[in-house]
């Protein structure tokens, strides 16, 4: 970027790239390049841009608001696979050992994503193997935190798993959503349902679990948010 575009308020095209865990050892050079070929894409809150019944054979590069790539039963009840955050990378790539056929991606919020072919995956990440490295480091990481999950579900109680998400998605809240200016402690961004599908149980499940946190002070629960107030607390009632 240069002084004259500073000067005239000209957003630096590679802010989101420098972000991304995968690109961090590249130059400013490198990445815009990269930013160069990477068209960007915006979805308004409870947008699916990636269905089961379509191939989605495409990288997303999340730079702003949350998605949340979920799958369904038969019977039509929803079991949320992640939430991720700014900075996150994630669509069909075979090449990555990652797939989307049989998942949804929700924009939780007003959400902008860079988006890259398999082709130029192929071609410009994959070839580098300082990317490549990051990107097996990165699904690595994702592959023990489903493991997680599927053992906290075996098991953990319903008011554990709760707990245990809240601390999670709190420490991943990044510094534009956790904390509101209002609200002093680290917060969730979720409604009840969302925040049941995650957990994997009933909405009026969460609910009872919630009010009875907000009893012994250990959360404070407003509409749309989830302040967790007494993390040391929360965390021994996770288990």
């Amino acid at each position: 970027m240069t002084e004259a575009d500073r000067d005239q308020g000209v957003p630096d095209r590679t802010w989101c790239l420098s972000a991304v865990d995968v690109f961090r050892d590249l130059d400013d050079v490198e990445k815009a390049a990269i930013a160069d070929m990477m068209p960007v894409k915006t979805y308004s809150s409870g947008d699916l841009f990636c269905t089961s019944q379509e191939q989605c054979e495409a990288l997303y590069i999340l730079k702003c608001g949350r998605v949340r790539v979920f799958r369904l039963s038969t019977d039509g009840r929803a079991l949320t696979c992640v939430i991720l955050h700014p900075g996150s990378i994630f669509g069909e790539m075979l090449l990555l050992g990652q797939r989307m056929y049989g998942n949804y991606a929700e924009a939780l919020d007003d959400v902008t994503v860079g988006v890259l072919s398999r082709a130029e995956v192929d071609r410009f990440l994959l070839s580098d193997a300082r990317i490549a490295t990051r990107l097996t480091e990165i699904l690595g990481r994702r592959l023990a935190d489903l493991e997680q999950r599927l053992s906290d579900t075996i098991f953990k109680s319903v008011s554990q798993r709760v707990a245990a998400t809240l601390l999670s998605l709190a420490a991943e809240s990044t510094p534009d959503q956790s904390p509101r200016p209002e609200a002093p402690y680290p917060e969730v961004a979720l409604t009840h349902g969302q925040l049941a599908t995650l957990v994997g149980t009933a909405r009026e499940s969460v609910t009872k679990v919630l009010t009875r946190f907000a009893e012994l002070g250990l959360v404070r629960v407003s509409r749309g948010h989830i302040a967790v107030v007494d993390p040391d607390r929360l965390r021994d009632a996770a288990g």
